[in-house]
């Protein structure tokens, strides 16, 4: 059945009120799925400390039991709303459990504390979010029915019919980004068709993992609207087709000062002696994800090997070539997944170069 009207007959109303709506999004028991449900209020909040408490039935999301089903949100961020735009707002929230301590699902908690410790070294990230845009049958968007493209090749930062697709979705999400104040840095096809890739930093601490969660919640709903879906599956297609990672760049003062490339050098053998505790959180099955993506082929390095090197794109662990001429800068540790959580991966960096 057609409808009658299209979406903006509503959306654009012309409502005469002062109260605003604010959608509050939360990570529910899956540590990837994100859920999120809108109240009024009466101002504008600018900043989380503006919003109040709020609940939802955790029994409904893996997060509670039917007989003590009421979790918390506690607003963490605030966002403009791109959908709903200005006046409203997004809400990110961390969820608690009844007695207002962190759910197992809240890795934000944790990493809050992590962050606040080695605040005084000014921890910088930026994240390359690799994605999959899917059909409604989760087969990657416009491949051929029950066959494939061509091989890997003309596809990455590609332009043209026949060698992008989707991209009026990476357009609209990028546009979305930019009006909710994500601190997003740019975007590009990748090397698979139907593949994609955002950026978001430089971000200071805790804010990496607020802003990137954000923009995976524009993605989702922008692809809602555009009938796909955006996959974080790690190797979507098995086979010879790059996987998709979360490509995570760190840096810390030091290592952007004069000669910082033997503090980068520091950090460095610090990832490499937790090798096996990092692949183990970074992605959401202990390593098991990492596996399938991480063989040492598709510009990877082998899941149960490290390696590091200068513009070495097959290395667990990348010097930048400019880094690596000027003498400062930062790394970047390719082994993250697409599905990792933000926050983990942030924490154990800090933790590992930092803290311990």
């Amino acid at each position: 059945m057609e409808p009658l009207a299209t979406f903006s007959t509503y959306t654009e109303l012309p409502v005469q009120t002062k109260r605003v709506i604010a959608t509050y999004i939360w990570i529910d028991s899956t540590g990837e799925n994100l859920r999120c449900k809108s109240k009024m209020m009466e101002f504008r909040p600018m900043k989380a400390e503006d919003c109040e408490m709020w609940n939802f039935d955790g029994s409904s999301t893996g997060q509670a039991s039917g007989e003590n089903s009421d979790c918390l949100l506690k607003p963490a961020a605030v966002f403009r709303d791109p959908f709903r735009r200005d006046p409203h707002v997004l809400v990110l929230c961390e969820v608690q459990k009844f007695d207002g301590t962190p759910d197992a699902s809240n890795k934000r908690a944790s990493c809050v504390k992590v962050m606040e410790q080695a605040k005084a070294l000014a921890p910088w990230f930026g994240i390359e979010q690799e994605y999959t845009l899917l059909n409604k049958d989760g087969y990657p968007l416009e491949w051929p029915t029950n066959g494939f493209p061509g091989p890997q090749g003309p596809y990455y930062c590609g332009i043209g019919y026949g060698k992008v697709n989707g991209r009026k979705v990476v357009e609209a999400h990028l546009n979305a980004c930019i009006y909710a104040g994500v601190k997003v840095a740019g975007t590009n096809a990748e090397v698979m068709p139907s593949q994609w890739e955002f950026q978001v930093g430089p971000c200071e601490g805790i804010s990496m993992g607020d802003h990137l969660w954000m923009a995976r919640y524009i993605l989702h709903q922008v692809c809602e609207d555009h009938g796909v879906i955006a996959s974080l599956d790690p190797k979507p297609i098995p086979g010879d087709w790059n996987g998709a990672g979360c490509h995570t760049n760190y840096s810390t003062l030091p290592m952007r000062q004069n000669n910082g490339i033997e503090e980068i050098k520091k950090a460095i053998t610090k990832l490499e002696a937790k090798h096996n505790e990092h692949i183990a959180a970074y992605d959401l099955n202990g390593g098991a994800d990492n596996q399938r993506r991480l063989t040492g082929l598709h510009e990877t390095a082998r899941f149960d090997q490290f390696s590091s090197g200068v513009a070495n794109r097959g290395a667990s662990v990348r010097i930048p070539r400019h880094v690596a001429a000027q003498g400062a800068g930062y790394l970047e540790d390719r082994r993250p997944a697409s599905n990792c959580d933000p926050y983990v991966v942030t924490e154990i960096i800090v933790k590992t170069t930092i803290l311990e």
